[in-house]
């Protein structure tokens, strides 16, 4: 059975005792004994973020990470720096660290493939945007997204990936995607890695929905036999809504 993953990307948001206050609310609520639960804060609160949930089995991941292990790169952190503080996991190729920061696909299989190196997990993220889905291209963009960062790697380190699908037409547009647009992609995704590696493999990588996803629609996307979760942007702010999706399942 692959992992059910229900995890918070924070954004810029969240001060030190803005952290403290959220995940004190997040503590209070039973955890779902069946789902992995994350939380994304900024580089400033994850140390804090740490320390504050050691006593949860609630993971800190990390919203990026530089491109090098070490060097004169001003302003970036490296994989050692984020293991150094006890996070395992990077999220790379986030929709908005492609379109402002102009991340492209070749620049991400690069921090990929230092992640890796590292012995980090990594949270893959992916998605086509409103044009390309009224142009019906959305699947080509999605191969070329999942070929060009992904299907290079070795059948053991494709087991340190979960992926991330993003709809970016849907988040924040005005756009509303449906539980069978999730499914159609995310079945699409799954047999585009069993071609490249095999059904087993397929079988085993989570595939994560990241498409506006809150407590009124969690449980029809969830239900989906492809979807093995969610990644939660403004959702996740909220203990309460964040927590109900995860009890969504």
């Amino acid at each position: 059975m692959r992992d059910r993953i229900v995890a918070g990307n924070w954004k810029m948001n969240n001060d030190f005792n803005e952290t403290e206050k959220l995940l004190d609310q997040l503590k209070s609520y039973p955890e779902p004994s069946d789902v992995k639960i994350m939380i994304a804060p900024s580089f400033t609160q994850l140390y804090q973020s740490v320390q504050l949930l050691k006593s949860t089995n609630i993971s800190v991941v990390a919203q990026n990470m530089g491109i090098a292990p070490s060097g004169a790169y001003t302003g970036e952190v490296s994989p050692k720096m984020l293991k150094g503080i006890g996070v395992n996991t990077v999220i790379i190729g986030h929709s908005e660290r492609r379109d402002i920061f102009k991340e492209d696909d070749n620049f991400l299989t690069k921090k990929i493939k230092i992640a890796i190196e590292s012995d980090l997990k990594v949270i893959f993220c992916f998605g086509e945007k409103l044009e390309d889905r009224v142009l019906k291209n959305h699947f080509e963009i999605v191969a070329n997204q999942l070929k060009v960062a992904l299907l290079n790697l070795s059948y053991k380190n494709i087991m340190k990936i979960i992926l991330a699908y993003e709809p970016v037409w849907a988040i924040g547009t005005g756009e509303t995607a449906s539980a069978a647009q999730a499914q159609e992609m995310h079945s699409y995704i799954r047999n585009i890695i069993s071609s490249y590696f095999d059904s087993k493999v397929a079988d085993k990588v989570p595939i994560l929905y990241g498409g506006s996803v809150k407590p009124s629609n969690a449980k029809e996307i969830f239900s989906e036999s492809d979807v093995d979760g969610g990644l939660i942007g403004g959702a996740s702010l909220n203990a309460e809504d964040f927590m109900n999706i995860a009890n969504s399942f």
